[in-house]
């Protein structure tokens, strides 16, 4: 899309760029409600930005809006490719290129040179993981998918002990994260403990 020129106001643009990224309500993870329902992309962004926008006020030296944003186009390069999971262990070089083109294509709808370059620009400070913003996202974007594992009902033989060892890079230089990690930590040893109990009721029933 390309710019109309200074003091012009692209409204369509911004419609069109909206309307492309509904498709991110209909990108199914693999997460599942409390209800059993599977988790779209959408949601977990939705309540990753919730979950950024009050706890970042324990984190004073962070910048509260880019924070946010970033939570809100951390996934957009699953819009065209749908999500992977990381259970998969995918080659990271591939999903990170792919990811990228999907960020690109739909930028592409947004004014060159202003909203467009923003967005992708962030994306890719995420993925990068370097800045204290990028890191605090990526911990709370772990942190939150593993908090969903913990509420869901998921299907039989879901592998709870994977979160265990998911992102734990992204807390260990901070002592709030550290905290926090440890209360997730602790929910998923819970629901795995829990869930070990619920098998061996079902098997000693056969």
């Amino acid at each position: 899309m390309r710019s109309c020129g200074e003091g012009c106001f692209e409204g369509k643009a911004y419609t069109d760029f909206i309307k492309e990224a509904e498709g991110l309500k209909s990108t199914l993870r693999t997460a599942w409600t409390a209800e059993g329902r599977q988790e779209s992309t959408a949601e977990h962004s939705w309540r990753l930005a919730l979950f950024a926008g009050v706890l970042c006020r324990e984190f004073p030296e962070l910048d509260r809006e880019k924070v946010l944003m970033m939570c809100l186009v951390h996934d957009l390069g699953e819009r065209y490719s749908g999500d992977i999971s990381a259970v998969l262990r995918p080659d990271a070089e591939d999903k990170l290129n792919q990811e990228r083109a999907d960020v690109q294509r739909i930028c592409r709808f947004l004014p060159e040179g202003g909203a467009g370059d923003e967005v992708a620009g962030l994306w890719e400070e995420y993925s990068r993981g370097i800045t204290p913003e990028a890191r605090f996202v990526k911990a709370l974007d772990k942190a939150e998918t593993i908090i969903q594992h913990s509420q869901g009902r998921n299907p039989a033989g879901f592998d709870y002990g994977f979160n265990l060892n998911y992102g734990t890079e992204y807390f260990d230089r901070d002592q709030r994260l550290e905290t926090l990690r440890g209360l997730v930590d602790a929910e998923t040893r819970k629901r795995m403990e829990t869930e070990g109990k619920q098998n061996n009721g079902c098997a000693k029933d056969r």
